[in-house]
């Protein structure tokens, strides 16, 4: 069984996936818009069919998928964070630097108790993040 996040970007998608692809080297592996789905009954109103309908990327081992939902134009990410486990506090700093771009540090990337580097920030479509690298753990 997995649990993967849906992300829904309400009409800015692509654009979403296009920062994500340079910031934490994103790899798109499914895109469809909704003027390709073989099912017309999908669309929603008067919803533009260039945008994402759905869409899959993976980030290291992990998959999201995105929509552009319903085009709404209104993004509320709240409630969750996805995390990123660094590799390095080099990685991590690189990577908190890239998603905080153009959005808001809710908590500084730095040393903690229980990690080398953490921090956590939304990015500029107000998903929330948090970058760590954690301290080995004592047996």
């Amino acid at each position: 069984m997995q649990v993967q996040p849906y992300l829904f970007f309400e009409g800015v998608c692509e654009e979403a996936i296009e920062f994500y692809k340079r910031t934490i080297g994103a790899k798109v592996t499914m895109m469809m818009r909704y003027q390709e789905s073989p099912d017309k009954t999908m669309l929603c109103g008067s919803i533009d069919e260039t945008k994402i309908m759905h869409s899959a990327f993976e980030v290291g081992d992990s998959t999201i998928c995105a929509s552009d939902g319903m085009c709404t134009g209104k993004r509320d990410f709240q409630g969750f964070s996805l995390t990123i486990t660094a590799a390095s506090d080099a990685e991590a700093l690189r990577i908190f630097t890239g998603l905080a771009e153009g959005g808001q540090i809710r908590m500084p990337l730095g040393k903690t108790f229980y990690a080398s580097s953490f921090g956590m920030c939304a990015d500029k479509f107000g998903v929330g993040w948090m970058v760590i690298v954690p301290l080995p753990m004592n047996k």
